[in-house]
């Protein structure tokens, strides 16, 4: 048998597998747009340009999206161990499907009106109904391979099966938008992984799709994206890692917490990032949606 930490390290390389829609396929989160108006060619270099791109989009998305992944995470991983009534989730109703979707949607509402332009709207639902799409076809357990995994699924298995089968409808009914970081604490928490962990991986993910996407634009080569990818943004995920691992949205706040929005809950702190990226489309030729 496999210790929690074993699993956990397994749960991580699978979701860090380049052939699952955690990357950057259709998505470069502003670096197309960055290239294209001139602003990687004041640097001495494609890779200094691209570590420059690559920290301020890091730092901006650890504090706009990792307060979402980590409110998302916990409700799910609470609904997970049916533990009833605490700070986040009252009492269970209809088995508690009615109040962790209620919770999730609100968390996803806040994210739509916090995210300030269309581009990055439309590639981060994309995404997130993808994250969702996976877990009911790529994690989710059949009958069929139960003899090899040699035991059933379990109630907790089936239930968090059946949450995640209700919000993709809702997303699919447009009733919620279904993004990418609440996605995310969804999938991750329904996997089991940390919330720690999932934290860490989602920035690595974030970065490592940036210099993807570098690659495709044909800035860097595959083996300098490996080299930067080592030796830059290690020290670079690490630190927003710490940095933001307590950050919350601000929704689901225990009343005998001392929470500072102003440093605890989510932000922008990268305006030109936002107004690059809001400018994709008005390209005159485009390799990514966004």
């Amino acid at each position: 048998m496999y210790d929690d930490s074993e699993a956990e390290a397994y749960i991580m390389l699978l979701l860090s597998d380049s052939n699952l829609p955690t990357g950057s396929f259709v998505a470069s989160s502003g670096l197309e747009s960055y290239v294209k108006h001139g602003f990687a060619s004041s640097s001495p270099g494609a890779d200094v340009s691209t570590v420059n791109f690559v920290r301020d989009s890091l730092e901006s998305y650890s504090r706009s999206a990792i307060p979402f992944v980590s409110d998302a995470h916990r409700a799910v991983a609470q609904f997970a161990t049916n533990l009833g009534e605490s700070t986040i989730m009252g009492k269970d109703g209809d088995e508690g499907y009615n109040d962790i979707l209620k919770i999730l949607t609100e968390i996803d509402e806040l994210y739509q009106v916090m995210t300030l332009n269309h581009v990055a709207r439309r590639a981060s639902m994309s995404q997130g109904v993808a994250l969702l799409t996976l877990y009911s076809k790529g994690f989710s357990q059949p009958p069929s391979l139960s003899a090899f995994s040699g035991e059933e699924p379990q109630e907790q298995e089936t239930r968090i099966r059946k949450l995640v089968d209700l919000f993709k409808l809702k997303v699919r009914k447009e009733e919620v938008s279904g993004h990418l970081p609440i996605c995310w604490g969804v999938l991750t928490a329904a996997l089991g992984l940390s919330l720690e962990r999932s934290q860490y991986l989602h920035l690595f993910l974030h970065a490592r799709s940036l210099l993807s996407a570098s690659v495709r634009l044909n800035d860097l080569g595959p083996y300098g994206a490996q080299q930067i990818l080592l030796h830059a943004v290690r020290p670079l995920v690490a630190a927003e890692a710490a940095r933001c691992r307590d950050l919350q949205t601000g929704l689901y706040v225990n009343p005998s917490e001392d929470f500072d929005e102003t440093t605890l809950g989510p932000a922008n702190t990268w305006p030109l990032g936002e107004i690059l990226a809001g400018r994709h489309d008005l390209q005159h030729s485009r390799i990514f949606n966004s």
